[in-house]
C-alpha cells in the first residue's frame, strides 16, 4: 500500500485554489463513508473545454497583451490552469456573437459562390490561434445557431420576438416566429444537399487557415426557436439532414454527432439512432441544459454512443458562489451518466455578461471594460478542479456511500493516479473517509468547499 503524501487543493467562495496540508493513508479504522470502485473503470474521458465565442475575443482584446496570454496560458497551456483541449465553435453566428452572420447570405446561392468565413478573420480564427499557441493539439467541434436565412421557411436568422423585458430588436415578424416540434428548414433534396455542402465549406476553409475541426453537430438547441440565432428541427428532418450530411463530412474525415439536445426526451435521440441512413453515421450525442434528464436512457439504451456535455448551463451574468455550486451539480449528473468530455460556455466576457440578443450569461474570466483589468470567477477555480487534474484518457471511477455521503467524483489517469473532487455543501466541515482498493484516508473538508485529491500511482 502506497504511504505517499495525497495532494489536496481546496477551493471555498473566500479562498480559491488553496494548497492544504496534504493528507496519508492509513489503516482502516471503520466502516468507510465513500467505496471508490477502483477496478471498476466506466467511460474514458476525451476532454474539457469551453466555446469560442466573438464576445469573447472581444472582451479579451481590451486587455493588455501580457495580461491577456496570461489568461490564454491559464485556459490552454498544460499544468498552468484549466488545461482545456476539447473546444466548441459556431458555425456562423451565435448567440454570443457581435451580430447576425452566416457564410453565405446571399439568396438562393444553392451552389456557394458567395461563400466566405471573411467575418471570423476578425474574431474567431485569432481567438483560436492564440489558444493553439498554449495547446497545439486543441481539438475543434462545430455546430450552428442558424442555417442562412434564405435555407429557412421563414427567411430570418432568428425563431422568438423579444419579450416586453428585452430591450433588444431582431426584427422577426410575428408571422416568421418559429415552433418547437416544426422544421424550420426547408427540407427538399436541393437545400439540404446546399446546405450539407455548406458545412463542407466551412471545415475545409478552416482547415486552409491551418485549423482541423474534427466533429460537428447538426443545430444548436434544436428544439428551441429563440430570439437569438436559431432553428428549430423535428428528428425527422434532422435524420433527412444527417443523410446529406454524413457523406460530406465522411469524405473529410470528420465526425458526426446528433446534438445538440436540451429536452429529457430521449426519443428526440432515438428516433434518429434508429434511422437506418442517419443512425449508422453518428459518432455521438450532444446534450445540454434539461437534455441532462434524458442521459441516463440514452446511456442505457446506447452503451456505445459517445456523450458530450456541450454547454455548462450559462448562468445569469452574477458569476457568483451559488451558481457554481450548481455547476457541480450539472458537472455530476454528465460524468454519472456517461459523458467523455465536458464543456463550459463563455470563455471571458464584459462585467454583466449581456450578449447583444440582451441575454447576461457567466464566464470563466469577467473583463472590466474600464479599467482593463480581468478577475478570474468561481466557475473557473471549480472547472479547474476537475479538468486540471483530469487527464485525456482518464476514467471515471464509481463511488459509494452507505450513510449519505454521495458528493464527489473520482477518476484514474492514464498514469494510474487518482483523482477525487469532493464538494462539502454543509455550512459547517465535516470529516470523511474514503477507501480506494487498499488505500484510506480521512480527510476533514472545510464548511462549503471544493476539494481535489491526487493519489499517485502505487
Amino acid at each position: 500500500m502506497s504511504t505517499a503524501p495525497i495532494s489536496w487543493i481546496v477551493t471555498t467562495a473566500d479562498a480559491a485554489w488553496q494548497q492544504h496540508e496534504p493528507v496519508t493513508t492509513s489503516p482502516i479504522t471503520g466502516m468507510p463513508d465513500v467505496f471508490v470502485g477502483v477496478d471498476d473503470p466506466r467511460q474514458s474521458i476525451e476532454g474539457f473545454g469551453a466555446s469560442f465565442n466573438e464576445l469573447g475575443w472581444t472582451a479579451l482584446e481590451l486587455l493588455d497583451d501580457e495580461v491577456r496570454e496570461g489568461v490564454l496560458r491559464s485556459f490552454f497551456e498544460p499544468d498552468a490552469g484549466l488545461d482545456l483541449t476539447l473546444c466548441r465553435m459556431p458555425l456562423g453566428a451565435n448567440d454570443f456573437s457581435r451580430d447576425w452572420y452566416s457564410y453565405d447570405e446571399v439568396d438562393g446561392d444553392l451552389a456557394l459562390e458567395h461563400f466566405s468565413i471573411d467575418n471570423d478573420r476578425e474574431t474567431l480564427i485569432p481567438f483560436i490561434r492564440a489558444a493553439k499557441r498554449y495547446q497545439p493539439d486543441l481539438r475543434l467541434w462545430a455546430s450552428p445557431w442558424s442555417p442562412p436565412t434564405w435555407m429557412k421557411t421563414n427567411g430570418h436568422y432568428a425563431g422568438a420576438q423579444p419579450r416586453l423585458d428585452q430591450s433588444v430588436e431582431n426584427g422577426l415578424r410575428e408571422d416568421q416566429v418559429g415552433h418547437e416540434g416544426t422544421d424550420m428548414f426547408r427540407l427538399d433534396d436541393e437545400h439540404l444537399a446546399a446546405y450539407a455542402a455548406y458545412f463542407g465549406r466551412f471545415i475545409d476553409a478552416y482547415a486552409a487557415e491551418g485549423i482541423e475541426i474534427g466533429m460537428v453537430m447538426p443545430q444548436n438547441e434544436f428544439n428551441s426557436a429563440q430570439v437569438f440565432p436559431s432553428c428549430t428541427w423535428t428528428p425527422e428532418g434532422l435524420a433527412r439532414f444527417i443523410g446529406h450530411l454524413a457523406p460530406e463530412m465522411g469524405r473529410r474525415d470528420v465526425d458526426v454527432f446528433l446534438g445538440t439536445l436540451e429536452r429529457p426526451n430521449p426519443d428526440l435521440v432515438q428516433f434518429v439512432v434508429n434511422d437506418p441512413v442517419a443512425g449508422p453515421a453518428l459518432s455521438g450525442v450532444g446534450a445540454q441544459w434539461a437534455g441532462k434528464g434524458a442521459l441516463a436512457v440514452i446511456h442505457h439504451d446506447n452503451p456505445a454512443l459517445r456523450i458530450y456535455q456541450t454547454e455548462q448551463e450559462c448562468g445569469d451574468g452574477l458569476n457568483d458562489w451559488r451558481y457554481a455550486r450548481y455547476a457541480w451539480t450539472i458537472m455530476k449528473q454528465f460524468f454519472s451518466n456517461g459523458a467523455s468530455a465536458y464543456m463550459y460556455w463563455n470563455m471571458a466576457l464584459l462585467e454583466g455578461g449581456v450578449s447583444r440578443w440582451g441575454w447576461a450569461q457567466n464566464s470563466l474570466v469577467v473583463v472590466d471594460p474600464e479599467t482593463r483589468t480581468v478577475r478570474y470567477t468561481h466557475e473557473y477555480h471549480l472547472l479547474r478542479h476537475v479538468s486540471g487534474a483530469v487527464a485525456v484518457g482518464a476514467r471515471v471511477l464509481p463511488t459509494v456511500s452507505y450513510t449519505g455521503f454521495e458528493n464527489q467524483l473520482a477518476f484514474v489517469n492514464p498514469d494510474g493516479s487518482i483523482v477525487l473532487v469532493a464538494h462539502n455543501d454543509l455550512g459547517h466541515e465535516q470529516a470523511v473517509s474514503y477507501l480506494l482498493g487498499d488505500r484510506f484516508f480521512e480527510a476533514v473538508l472545510p464548511a462549503d468547499s471544493f476539494s481535489t485529491f491526487v493519489l499517485n500511482a502505487d
